[in-house]
């Protein structure tokens, strides 16, 4: 099927015009105005000649320029590369770089940034959403151009979005997403969740995260109004929700964490708010049950770039007994657990390997043909994932394959540990590492941050765990840190962890 993601923008703006599409700090759109705009943008690429195939980046935070750009570039067949806002200019360089980008769109915001750039890079033409200086400003660009509806090129199997992974241990990999890839990742979304025409989804999650792009394509296709949020604060997060009558949303833990602090100080109005996604780390249980509490539905979602958005699901019409879980396969899915040395698949309740297979499994690696070949395999995505599914089929995500320590033969995951130590009222945050040994093979040890003015002894640590788990699996030495190396998107690197030992 040769559709083009853009279509569902002209579908959605034919058939309710005057619905709200966009909505954001001063400015309300409806899906005709927003189309419209999309074809003056489009008409600007091609005055600049970008050319079908060629890479349109973005630096920009969650406004609806962002979103304009990839319905845009897709129009006229070029690929949108979603920049994260939040790397250092060394990390931009080289994703700009290896993608080859020809067109930048940015916001004032970045100036710095993009000058520090302008030299090292293979960018003609640029972009800038802000007072116009020294580049041409984004809406004196739109007036200038035509809204009429272009010739769609590209479609199908065609490259429209190339993410980039986060490169916990080395360089950033550009993960390819064709329309159909987002076409079906909608779908799957739409199928899987209670998510209607007419509803108002708060996207506080960044586009340059899977959990950001996934639902705006979702809303578009499904005649939701986006309500967009460039930056996080929970006082305002909740004041939107009541203002604006928000209906779902996507979030991450940290950020579901904040919001209750302040749901549990004052008055919020949630009564809007039919449920909420939370992904990117397990969610919780305790955090699942806490929101109850206050009226709201949170709801786990384990997504991946390479799928294209969400994987599983656990829905609060799934068992509450359940919530520990990830859920079930989205809709259009498929899921299996194996071995990943022999690929032999796992019985109920035995870890492996997650492996994924559908119409939403991305293309490939942008220009890395190994990396794709060790990441396909017979059309299964190998996602890294350690996992198991039960008699049942909820699937739970255990540790990521390459974190797992081997210590006398057993297998322990770090992420079975950090859940027990992170119950104890002192600690923060933790990461759990495998630190080599002779006897053992590896020994588990535990990096800990502790709450301001709170304190927690090793022994502490070593008691906890010994009362939670196997001897075999308790983390066998205790380090405390300030803080723990992360990356741009907020993920421990314990691979700095590892060498700073």
């Amino acid at each position: 099927m040769n559709f083009n993601i853009a279509e569902t923008l002209i579908h959605r703006a034919r058939l309710t015009p005057d619905d709200e599409g966009f909505v954001g700090q001063n400015y309300r759109y409806t899906f005709k105005e927003i189309n419209m705009r999309v074809n003056r943008f489009a008409a600007y690429l091609r005055e600049q000649g970008v050319l079908p195939g060629e890479r349109v980046a973005v630096l920009c935070k969650n406004n609806d320029h962002l979103a304009l750009c990839i319905y845009a570039s897709a129009k006229i067949g070029s690929v949108t590369v979603i920049l994260n806002w939040r790397l250092q200019t060394a990390e931009l360089d080289y994703i700009l770089n290896n993608c080859g980008a020809t067109f930048l769109l940015y916001d004032g915001e970045f100036d710095d940034t993009v000058n520090q750039l302008r030299n090292t890079i293979a960018v003609r033409s640029y972009l800038r959403k802000g007072e116009q200086s020294p580049d041409v400003e984004f809406e004196s660009a739109l007036a200038k151009q035509t809204d009429s509806e272009p010739q769609l090129s590209q479609g199908g199997d065609d490259a429209a979005i190339i993410m980039y992974t986060s490169g916990t241990t080395g360089k950033p990999k550009g993960a390819v997403l064709t329309h159909n890839n987002l076409l079906w990742s909608s779908l799957g979304l739409s199928h899987t969740l209670d998510w209607n025409y007419k509803d108002r989804f708060l996207l506080l999650a960044p586009i340059f995260h899977i959990g950001g792009l996934a639902p705006l394509v979702t809303n578009v296709h499904k005649g939701a109004t986006t309500v967009f949020v460039p930056n996080f604060d929970p006082n305002s997060i909740w004041a939107t929700i009541a203002s604006e009558k928000i209906t779902s949303m996507m979030s991450v833990p940290l950020m579901l964490q904040a919001m209750l602090i302040v749901a549990r100080a004052k008055k919020i109005d949630a009564t809007s708010l039919r449920w909420l996604m939370c992904g990117a780390s397990a969610v919780p249980e305790s955090l699942i049950r806490a929101y109850l509490e206050i009226g709201v539905r949170v709801q786990q979602v384990y997504g991946i770039t390479e799928f294209s958005g969400g994987v599983t699901f656990w829905l609060h019409n799934m068992p509450l007994a359940k919530c520990h879980t990830h859920g079930k396969p989205i809709f259009f899915s498929r899921l299996k657990v194996v071995d990943p040395l022999t690929g032999v698949e796992k019985l109920p309740g035995e870890v492996g390997e997650i492996l994924c297979k559908g119409p939403a499994v991305f293309k490939e690696y942008w220009d890395n043909p190994k990396a794709t070949g060790e990441a396909i395999v017979d059309g299964w995505y190998r996602s890294g994932d350690l996992g198991k599914v039960d008699d049942e089929g909820y699937f739970t995500v255990v540790d990521r394959l390459k974190d797992m320590i081997i210590s006398g033969g057993e297998n322990i995951y770090p992420a079975e540990l950090e859940a027990v130590i992170m119950t104890h009222p002192a600690v923060a945050e933790v990461a759990v590492i495998g630190l080599p040994q002779s006897k053992w093979g590896e020994i588990p040890i535990a990096h800990i941050v502790t709450k301001p003015n709170a304190s927690v002894e090793p022994d502490d640590i070593f008691r906890l765990c010994k009362e939670k788990l196997s001897s075999f699996k308790c983390v066998k030495e205790v380090r405390f840190l300030e803080s723990l190396p992360k990356n741009p998107v907020g993920k421990i690197l314990k691979h700095a962890l590892k060498e700073s030992e």
